[in-house]
Order: structure tokens, then sequence, then C-alpha cells
């Protein structure tokens, strides 16, 4: 009768180790957070950004960030470094992406989750400027500290397609707005031109525009109308929504 095979054990050194010693020997590895948060003003995208205070970096341009405390989950953690760095806060936040190259900081190992914001720059001031924190247009950011310019095309490239799978551009304007308005913000952040009459025979069709029967006043052109988003609509309907192809 053939011998039967032996089971498979796929590491016994960790045969009788609980949780706690499994755990205890993974290797320590410092992890952090990143802030990319993107603002819209004057028909503009800006993201925040800060002078590193690493000498190895010379007051180059940063990102957001920090370490994750041990008592901290990731969301906890970029609410809390937003909060310290800008004073701002209910500020929506977004996972984006989990950067882990080796050699991405000059001090060894450290793995870093990136958290994505769009928001109007009106709406949220900055309770704090330490290390120079500003608002600078996006697409005159050229150089960064650490893989950051990396991380922030990254997180533009995200953006870009986000707002055509989902209506976040609409949180830039007010409630009720004209579609020269609408047009702007999505010229200004997808970084091109659009055909006036294609744009708005496309958002036309979507069934989401509520005309509220007025026009734009003290303005230096010609007044257009002024529209709602049908957020209810939206809800309804949202799961058969393929998005805004431009």
């Amino acid at each position: 009768m053939p011998e039967r095979p032996k089971p498979i054990v796929a590491n016994a050194t960790l045969g009788n180790k609980n949780a706690v010693q499994l755990v205890g020997s993974y290797p320590t590895m410092p992890l952090t957070v990143d802030c990319v948060i993107f603002g819209f003003d004057e028909n503009s995208l800006k993201v925040l950004l800060i002078k590193s205070d690493l000498s190895q970096f010379n007051g180059k341009l940063s990102l957001l960030g920090d370490q994750v405390h041990a008592n901290e989950d990731l969301d906890t953690a970029a609410n809390r470094v937003l909060y310290e760095r800008t004073g701002m806060k209910k500020v929506y936040l977004e996972q984006a992406h989990t950067f882990s190259k080796l050699n991405r900081h000059p001090g060894g190992r450290v793995v870093t989750t990136v958290y994505a914001s769009l928001l109007n720059i009106n709406d949220h001031s900055l309770g704090i400027t330490d290390n120079e924190l500003k608002w600078h247009p996006v697409s005159e950011v050229k150089e960064m500290a650490f893989d950051h310019k990396e991380i922030l095309d990254f997180c533009y490239n995200w953006l870009k397609k986000r707002i055509q799978e989902h209506p976040l551009a609409l949180n830039l304007l007010p409630e009720k707005f004209s579609l020269r308005q609408l047009q702007n913000v999505y010229e200004a952040i997808l970084d091109m031109k659009m055909d006036r009459r294609n744009f708005r025979k496309k958002f036309a069709s979507m069934g989401f525009l509520i005309d509220t029967n007025e026009m734009e006043v003290h303005v230096t052109h010609r007044p257009g109308k002024l529209y709602k988003f049908d957020f209810e609509q939206y809800q309804l309907r949202k799961k058969n929504w393929v998005g805004i192809d431009f």
C-alpha cells in the first residue's frame, strides 16, 4: 500500500507561535501618511504644499505628511496630519495609493499611504502656515522633496479620472451656477480646452441639471442661465451612470 504524503507546513518555525509572537517576529518598518490637497480658486487648480525641513532637500516643496502612530488607523492618521499642519477640519479625504519603493526616503525604508482631496479654497481657510504652507498652482510645481513629485503627478491623474467618474467638481461651485462656470472648473482640472457647444450638450443629456429660471447678475460677460445639480437624481441613477467622457 503506497505511503500517504506528509502534510505540507508553510513555515514550521512559526507553527507553535501565537498571534502576538508572530507579529513580534515581523521586521519593523516605518509607516507614514501623506496628504495631497487640491484646491480650486480663480479658475486655477492648486495644491497645498510646505517647505521641507530636512537639510538634504534644502527647502524644497513637500506634501503634508507624518508617521502613523501605534494607536491610529490610516484614516485617523491622515485627518490628524491635515489638522495639525493646516488647522482644517471636516475635509473629505480619500485613500489614493500606497508608495513603497525601497529608496523613496533618504533615511531608510518608509512606506507611505497617500490621501487626496479636492476642495474650494474660498471655503477652507488655513489656520496654520508653518514651513511656508501655502497654495501652489499645480502646473508650476516642477521639483519636490522625496518622491513627492511622483506622488503629486499620480494623484493629479487620479483626480482627473475621478471627476469624470463622479460629480466631484460640482462641490467647487455655488449652489446655483452657470454652464460657463461649470466648464471653467472642468477645463482647469483636466487642463484642456473644450468645445462650448459639445460640453453643454453632454451635460444636458445627463439629465442632472435643474434650470432655476434665473440669470447671472453683475457679470462682465453676457449673463447666462443659472442651474442646480440634481443630487437626488444622481443618487438614484449613479449605479448605472458611466460618468463623463471628455
